[in-house]
Parts: C-alpha cells; structure tokens; sequence
C-alpha cells in the first residue's frame, strides 16, 4: 500500500516538471522516424509496445524493483550490471543522466534520503527504486508509475517528431494501460536472472541515432 504523502512523492517524481531531463531523449526514435520505420499513431505504438515488454521497459522495469528491494551492501553491483546491460553509448547516457538528475532533486526535496551518497552513481530505474523504497513508495504504486512515465516522454518524443497530435498521443497511452500493468506485476515477481530481451531493431537504432546528421534528441 501506498499512504498519500508517499503517493504525492511519487507523482512528484515522474512528473515531466520533475528535472531529469526526459524530454531531451528519445531512445532510438528518432532514427526510426528518420528513416521511416514509424510514420504514424499505429507505427508508434507498436514500436513502444516492443520497447515495453521486450526491450528496456520490461529490463529498467526488473532493475528498479532490485534498486527498491536491495540493501546498501547490494546496491553498487546493481548499479555496476545495470550499466553494463546498455547496448549502446547513448542509452548508457540516457540512464546514467537521468539517474544523476533524479539523485540531485530527490536531494534538494528530501535531504533526508538515505544512501543518496551512493546512489549519485545510479542509473535511472536503480535510483528511482531505490529512493522510492526509502521515501515509504510500495514496489506495486512504483512499477507502474515509472513505466507510465518512461513511456509518456517516448510518446511525447514521437508526436513532436512524427508529427501527430496530442489526442493520438492520449489514445496511445490509454491503449498502453494493461500492458504497465502486466509488465509491472511481471516485474515485480521477477529476479536478476529474468533480465532480457529481443528488441534488435531498436538497440541498432539507437547505435545510428549516435551518427544522425540532425537530431533534436540526445538518444
């Protein structure tokens, strides 16, 4: 269970106002679009279904609930394989920034965190788990939450980049819903050994997106 003061931290945290600069990547989209791989609401909702459940949202999704289990003695081999588990120098970009973003304000709102020394390393769904855990945030309100977020800043890549309009990107999201859920509930039974994946098509774009002439996102 979550009470509300844990509830309004968590909705703090992944709101696009919290800064850890989400906005400014876009995971290997922008190359799909690019080269025309996604060209529509369908197209894209169907390449954030494989990042969901077959790429790095069903993987960060595993790595923040072993970010909010994990003890301090665990916590720097979790962030270790969590950085090495990116398949490309943006993505590690993406995850150790907004890691070291969130560290940052979740340190100017609530000093008292423990462990935030050691989590300032972290990547982005080790950090969040595990200040969620010590902010008093239940792993089944997290999971979700953070999915539902890492997947709203990739809609809002994709309706800005397409272009769409915003009604598409509220009918993606709306379409996404049993899919958090199922991958979040998957996540948290899962252990370390559950991490993986088969999502080529989007960890090769991510490796061109690092040579694309122009770009207006960082991944």
């Amino acid at each position: 269970m979550t009470d509300a003061p844990a509830l309004l931290r968590l909705m703090t945290w992944m709101s696009p106002s919290f800064p850890v600069g989400a906005f400014t990547y876009s995971h290997g989209l922008e190359w799909a679009v690019e080269i025309g791989d996604v060209t529509d609401a369908a197209g894209l909702q169907s390449w954030l279904m494989d990042v969901l459940q077959v790429g790095a949202g069903r993987n960060d999704a595993i790595l923040a609930a072993a970010g909010w289990r994990a003890e301090r003695d665990a916590l720097e081999e979790l962030i270790a394989l969590a950085l090495a588990l990116n398949p490309s120098e943006e993505r590690l970009l993406e995850t150790e920034a907004q890691g070291r973003a969130f560290i940052r304000a979740a340190r100017a709102g609530w000093p008292d965190i423990a462990d935030l020394d050691l989590l300032a390393r972290a990547p982005y769904p080790v950090a969040v788990g595990a200040v969620a855990r010590r902010c008093g945030v239940g792993l089944s309100a997290m999971l979700p939450a953070f999915l539902h977020g890492f997947m709203s800043n990739l809609v809002s890549a994709g309706v800005r980049l397409i272009p769409l309009g915003q009604s598409d990107g509220v009918r993606i999201l709306a379409g996404m819903e049993t899919a958090f859920c199922t991958v979040a509930k998957e996540a948290e039974d899962a252990v370390l050994d559950d991490l993986g994946g088969f999502a080529p098509l989007i960890d090769i774009a991510s490796m061109h997106h690092e040579t694309q002439y122009t770009r207006l996102f960082r991944s």
